[in-house]
C-alpha cells in the first residue's frame, strides 16, 4: 500500500518540477550577457540593484540586476583580471552603486552538497518516471496476477436489517431463527449433540426476499456477512473458481462465527455430465471444490452457508444431499395477509392520504412479490411528486399498479376512432365474462389506454387466494381470455390481432390441463412437465415419451377445450349484449372504468348511479 502511494506521488513531483522549470525559463528570458562596453553603459544609465564579482585567476565574472520599466533584469559580463582593470572597475561601480550592493565572491569556496544534488536529482527523476510508466503499463496485467485467484466475497459488517424488515414470510423466518441461536451460541448445540444444518438453500421466485432474509439472519445474529454471486467464481481459466472457493472459506475461518451467502448458486451448481463440457470444465471444477469445502465444514466451526436460487431443478444432486445443503427453505409468493404486512413495511417512510386502505391494496395485488409491492409504493410516491400532491392519493396508487403490470401509459400513441372502438369492444368482452361467469376472476379495472405492448387491459384478481385450481376454474380462465375475441366477432363482424396474447395463454392452459394435469378424456396420465424451464443439455436430449397417436389425441382434446370455452363465451356475451354495449360506450368516453363503475353499469346502465329522490 505504501509503495503504491509513493508511486502515485511521482506524477505530482514531475508536475511541480515542470512548473519550477517554467519559472526558470521565464527568469532566463530576462538575463542579458553584455560585453564590457555595454556593461559600462548599463552601469552608467540604469538603476543598479546589486552586483556580484567573482575573482577568478584570469577573469572577473560580473553578475547583477537592474530595474527598467518596473521589470527586473539580470546582466552578466566578464573583464580581464588585471590590477589596472580592477581599479577602473571598482571606480566605475562605486560611482553608481552603493558599497552595500557590491559583493565579492571567492570562486574556490564550493558547496559540494548542492553540486551533488544538481547531478543526482535529474537522474532520480528520470528513473522515477520510468518506474511509474512501467507500473502503469502493468496495472491491468501482471501487477494483479497474484490477486486473480483471491475470493471475491464482500464482507459486510454492522448489518442493520432485522426480521422486522422482512414481512410476508413468517414460516420462513421460523426456519431461519435457529441459525441465529447457533451463530450466537454454538456451544449450546454441541453440548446437546445437535448438528446445525451446514448449508441452507433458499428457493423462490425472483423478488420474494431471499437475499433480504439472509441479511436479516446476519443482522439478528450480529455476525460478519460474506456475500458473493455464483457468477463471481466463474472465469475463463480452469482452476480459478476452485481457488476462489478455497480462499473464501479460508478467509471466513478467521472471522467465525459468520455467514456466507451465495446468490444465484445455479451459476456454478448445475448438474454435472449434462452434455456440455467435460470434467475439466471450469464450472465443474468450481462445483467440485465447493462440495469438498461443504463436506469439510466441521473444521470450519461457526460458518453457516446460505445459498439462493430460483432454479432448484437444475442443481446437482450432490449439492443437495444431507451433509451439504441439508435444508431447503421455499420462499413463496406472499398471500393477502403477507402482502399487507409487506406494504406496511415499505409504507413506513411514505405519507398517505387518510382514505388510503392498504388492506384493499393488498387484495388488488395477487401474484405480486415483495419487490413488486415495494415498486408499486415507490411508483406511487413518484407520481405524487410529479402531480404535485402533498400526500399519496389513491389515483397515484392506481397508476403505480398499472405501471408495474404494463409499464407507463403511452399517452402520445393515439387511436383513430375505428381502432378505439375495436379496443373498447375487445376489453369489454373480457369484462362481461368476468362479471357474469361464476368461477371467473373479479374485474377491478378496465382501460383502453395503451401500456407497453398492450392496447388496453383488464385488471382481474382472484376472489380469494388459493393454492390449487380446479378444472372449472381453469376452464373459466380460458373463457375469460376468449371473451375479447368473441366480442369482436359478435359486435364488429370481424376479428383483429389484439387477441394473440389471449389465445397463447388460453392454449397454454388447455394443453397443461390435458398433458400435465390429466383433466381430459385421455385420463390421468402425464405426457409433459408443465414448467417453462429448459435445462440445455438435459431437456433437449430427452426423448418424447408418447406416440404420435397420443400426440394427435392431445391436440384433439386441446382443441375441444378451446372450442367449448369459445361457445360458452359466446353464450355469456350474447345473453348480456346490452351490458356489453353500455361498457363499450363508457370506455370510449372515459377510457378507464373501475370496479364501482362496472357495478353501476350492470345495475343502472350508466357509470353513475341515479340520484335518490
Amino acid at each position: 500500500m505504501k509503495k503504491s502511494r509513493l508511486v502515485g506521488i511521482i506524477p505530482y513531483v514531475i508536475t511541480a518540477l515542470m512548473i519550477v522549470s517554467l519559472f526558470t525559463y521565464t527568469k532566463a528570458s530576462r538575463t542579458k550577457t553584455l560585453d564590457y562596453g555595454a556593461f559600462e553603459k548599463v552601469i552608467q544609465t540604469k538603476s543598479i540593484n546589486k552586483v556580484t564579482l567573482t575573482m577568478n585567476s584570469t577573469v572577473i565574472d560580473i553578475s547583477g540586476t537592474y530595474t527598467e520599466n518596473n521589470t527586473e533584469y539580470i546582466f552578466l559580463a566578464s573583464v580581464p583580471n588585471t590590477e589596472t582593470q580592477n581599479n577602473r572597475l571598482m571606480e566605475l561601480l562605486r560611482s553608481r552603486v552603493k558599497d552595500a550592493a557590491i559583493t565579492i565572491k571567492n570562486p574556490y569556496q564550493t558547496n559540494y552538497l548542492m553540486e551533488t544534488l544538481a547531478q543526482l536529482v535529474p537522474l532520480m527523476l528520470l528513473v522515477g518516471f520510468g518506474i511509474y510508466m512501467i507500473n502503469r503499463m502493468n496495472a491491468g496485467g501482471n501487477a494483479k496476477a497474484f490477486e486473480f485467484s483471491k475470493s471475491r466475497a464482500r464482507l459486510e459488517g454492522n448489518i442493520k436489517v432485522s426480521f422486522d424488515d422482512v414481512a410476508g414470510c413468517e414460516e420462513e423466518k421460523e426456519e431461519m431463527a435457529e441459525l441465529i441461536d447457533y451463530l450466537r451460541d454454538p456451544d449450546k448445540f454441541s453440548k446437546m449433540g445437535a448438528r446445525i444444518p451446514k448449508g441452507i438453500l433458499m428457493v423462490g421466485a425472483p423478488g420474494t426476499g431471499k437475499t433480504l432474509l439472509a441479511k436479516a439472519v446476519a443482522g439478528e445474529a450480529d455476525v460478519p456477512f460474506y456475500s458473493i454471486s455464483g457468477s463471481d467464481f466463474v472465469e475463463m481459466f480452469v482452476g480459478v473458481g476452485a481457488s476462489r472457493v478455497r480462499d473464501m472459506f479460508k478467509t471466513a475461518q478467521k472471522t467465525a462465527p459468520c455467514m456466507i451467502f451465495i446468490d444465484e448458486i445455479d451459476a456454478v451448481g448445475r448438474q454435472r455430465g449434462a452434455g456440455l463440457g467435460g470434467g475439466n470444465d471450469e464450472r465443474e471444477q468450481t462445483l467440485n471444490q465447493l462440495l469438498v469445502e461443504l463436506d469439510g465444514i466441521e473444521e470450519n466451526q461457526g460458518i453457516v452457508v446460505i445459498a439462493a436460487t430460483n432454479r432448484p431443478d437444475v442443481l446437482d444432486p450432490a449439492l443437495l444431499r444431507p451433509g451439504r445443503f441439508d435444508r431447503q427453505v421455499t420462499v413463496s409468493m406472499p398471500d393477502k395477509k403477507g402482502r399487507l404486512a409487506i406494504l406496511k413495511v415499505h409504507a413506513r417512510n411514505k405519507k398517505f392520504a387518510d382514505d388510503i386502505n392498504l388492506e384493499h391494496l393488498a387484495a388488488r395485488t395477487p401474484g405480486f412479490s415483495g419487490a413488486d409491492l415495494e415498486n408499486v409504493l415507490n411508483e406511487a410516491a413518484i407520481m405524487a411528486v410529479r402531480n404535485k400532491h402533498s400526500l399519496i392519493q389513491m389515483s397515484d396508487l392506481d397508476e403505480g399498479i398499472d405501471r408495474v403490470i404494463g409499464g407507463p401509459a403511452k399517452k402520445s400513441r393515439k387511436y383513430n376512432d375505428k381502432e378505439k372502438h375495436m379496443v373498447a369492444v375487445h376489453e369489454s368482452g373480457h369484462a362481461v365474462v368476468g362479471l357474469f361467469l361464476e368461477d371467473a376472476d373479479e374485474v377491478q379495472k378496465v382501460t383502453i389506454i395503451p401500456r407497453g405492448m398492450a392496447g388496453g387491459y383488464n385488471l382481474m384478481t382472484p376472489k380469494e387466494d388459493t393454492m390449487l385450481h380446479t378444472k372449472s376454474q381453469l376452464e373459466s380462465q380460458i373463457v375469460g381470455l376468449l371473451g375479447g375475441r368473441v366480442a369482436e366477432e359478435m359486435v364488429l363482424g370481424e376479428i383483429s390481432t389484439g387477441a394473440s396474447n389471449d389465445i397463447e395463454k388460453a392454449t397454454e392452459i388447455a394443453r397443461g390441463m390435458v398433458s400435465a394435469y390429466g383433466m381430459s378424456s385421455i385420463g390421468p396420465v402425464q405426457y409433459s412437465k408443465n414448467d417453462g424451464n429448459v435445462f440445455l443439455g438435459r431437456d433437449y436430449t430427452t426423448n418424447k415419451n408418447y406416440s404420435d397417436q397420443i400426440a394427435f389425441e392431445i391436440d384433439q382434446e386441446v382443441r375441444k377445450i378451446i372450442n367449448e370455452s369459445y361457445r360458452k363465451a359466446q353464450q355469456i356475451i350474447g345473453d348480456h349484449r346490452d351490458t356489453l354495449d353500455n361498457i363499450v360506450k363508457a370506455l370510449e368516453e372515459q377510457e378507464t372504468l373501475t370496479k364501482e363503475d362496472l357495478e353501476n353499469i350492470v345495475k343502472f346502465g350508466t357509470v353513475t348511479a341515479p340520484a335518490e329522490n
